[in-house]
């Protein structure tokens, strides 16, 4: 899944969670700054978990503030998940 793909998904699950438009996000921005509180985004890394079959640790949730810190724990995911089908 390429950044593109993953920004797509990040939008459409962040409006089920917190409905608004999404379209101008961008990987730099902050995710509490979207109007996604620390349940949101909760709930956000859930619903990708569930819908890539990966796991984020909680714990790795901690100092995460931007689109792109998710993404690169989002791919992290994927790359273990590659390694162990």
């Amino acid at each position: 899944m390429d950044r593109n793909d993953l920004m797509k998904l990040f939008r459409k699950i962040a409006a089920e969670i917190e409905p608004k438009d999404y379209g101008q996000v961008t990987e730099a921005d902050v995710i509490t700054d979207l109007g996604i509180d620390s349940l949101g985004l909760a709930e956000l890394v859930g619903a990708l978990e569930q819908e890539l079959e990966i796991r984020i640790p909680e714990e790795q949730l901690a100092g995460v503030r931007t689109v792109k810190q998710l993404f690169e724990l989002v791919e992290q995911g994927l790359e273990l998940k590659g390694a162990h089908p």
